[in-house]
């Protein structure tokens, strides 16, 4: 074993930071306190580069060491004193550490917490959410920090085509149609880095059938691959749609309820997508009202799901989400007579109401919008309220309410 590790440390080190990849936006504070740092988030969205962006920072570099290598299979938690053993015979000692996909080793968090009692900062990553808050939480309380990482924002994406320059200040006319149009094909290709690159759809299969095989069946012990497969194409094909647990057993031919929940979990676990809850003063009517479902990335919703042509209202509103995710943002939905995209809790308080449409060129659906938005903001007691469209952009007031028609474009790069 020892010979073994020593060689992957050996081949890792040649996986470095390079200044010709998009330098991903990371708390500073983070780099210099005690904690652990816990990098997490859906597979290929940029963890690992993000970790050796902070090794490029960092004076001590060398204690890196990836656990998702199919020569690690018999790595087990033994075997982190003579990986901290291997490290420092080939580099010397050393007090950061810096851990990919370490969830993949059972009680690897006995080891962390081994390392920060003894002084060390280390950086880890993972793509399991609730493993890690459950590992987290039992041994390391208090003693981490998280950073959730999600696929390029709008901003990262300009950077990534070289046009981050001059996006920056007052947006005049020229610069709302350079940004308008570099919108239209972000909107069609999303975030994953790599897709943004090569275009190749295959790719996004790829990811897709990493995330169900490996991340949800194999780590769940789950055997019926046909029923997952159809409740996850099912739900990208109502992206931003009300769907209840029962209905979709209906929907997927799965019997009980609580496997629908089960599964769901399961599939947001690994971040591939999200379930939000209807705002309500009540805990029981939250987790009894139907949820709304939401993907981790919009190109890949459209590859799984439906058309990119038929739905780009509801693509654009999954985007909206997914940004709304990456500020930290609490999210809920308002139901009532009417609907309103979005509620925004900060500190058990609503502060913000957004709704969320294509456009607004048509009078029924313009309709449609104003009145849920302005009956939430009545609701909640918001005097200011915001529609994000594609393009369109106007201020209008109602019964003492402030509406701001926004282009989304612009909202992205605030």
């Amino acid at each position: 074993m020892k010979e073994l590790l020593k060689n992957i440390i050996l081949d890792q080190q040649q996986l470095t930071w390079s200044e010709q990849y998009i330098r991903r936006d990371f708390p500073d504070d983070y780099l210099t306190i005690k904690d652990v740092v816990v990098i997490s988030g859906v597979r290929r969205c940029g963890k690992s580069t993000l970790l050796h962006q902070i090794r490029h920072d960092n004076a001590e570099q060398d204690f890196y060491f990836n656990f998702d290598d199919e020569r690690l299979v018999n790595f087990t938690v033994e075997h982190f004193q003579l990986l901290q053993q291997v490290l420092i015979e080939l580099f010397g000692e050393q007090n950061t550490f810096y851990f990919d996909e370490i969830q993949n080793v059972t009680g690897w968090e006995r080891f962390v917490r081994r390392l920060h009692d003894y002084g060390c900062k280390v950086f880890l990553t993972g793509s399991n959410a609730t493993m890690l808050s459950r590992e987290l939480g039992t041994r390391l309380t208090g003693r981490y920090l998280r950073f959730e990482l999600y696929p390029f924002s709008f901003a990262e994406f300009l950077r990534f085509k070289g046009m981050h320059q001059g996006i920056a200040g007052r947006q005049d006319t020229r610069k709302k149609a350079f940004i308008s149009r570099w919108f239209e094909e972000y909107f069609k290709t999303g975030g994953f880095p790599q897709y943004i690159d090569t275009g190749n759809d295959l790719y996004l299969k790829s990811l897709y059938e990493s995330i169900l095989y490996r991340d949800v069946m194999v780590r769940n012990h789950l055997t019926h691959e046909h029923e997952i497969s159809v409740l996850v194409n099912y739900l990208a094909g109502n992206v931003s749609k009300l769907i209840s647990y029962n209905s979709l057993t209906e929907i997927t031919g799965v019997k009980n309820p609580t496997t629908i929940k089960k599964y769901l979990d399961f599939l947001q676990d690994t971040y591939l997508l999200f379930q939000i809850s209807k705002y309500d003063f009540s805990i029981k009517k939250q987790i009894q009202n139907p949820k709304k479902i939401y993907f981790i990335d919009h190109a890949l919703v459209s590859r799984l799901g439906f058309r990119f042509s038929e739905n780009h209202g509801r693509i654009l509103e999954n985007l909206v989400f997914i940004e709304l995710q990456r500020r930290g943002k609490e999210v809920w939905y308002h139901h009532g007579k009417h609907e309103c995209d979005f509620i925004i809790r900060t500190k058990e308080t609503v502060t913000e109401a957004i709704q969320v449409c294509y456009s607004l060129s048509e009078a029924a659906v313009r309709k449609r919008e104003l009145t849920g938005l302005s009956e939430a903001m009545q609701c909640y007691k918001l005097k200011h309220g915001m529609i994000l469209t594609r393009e369109e952009q106007e201020e209008i007031k109602i019964d003492g309410l402030l509406i701001n028609i926004v282009p989304i474009a612009g909202w992205l790069l605030e």
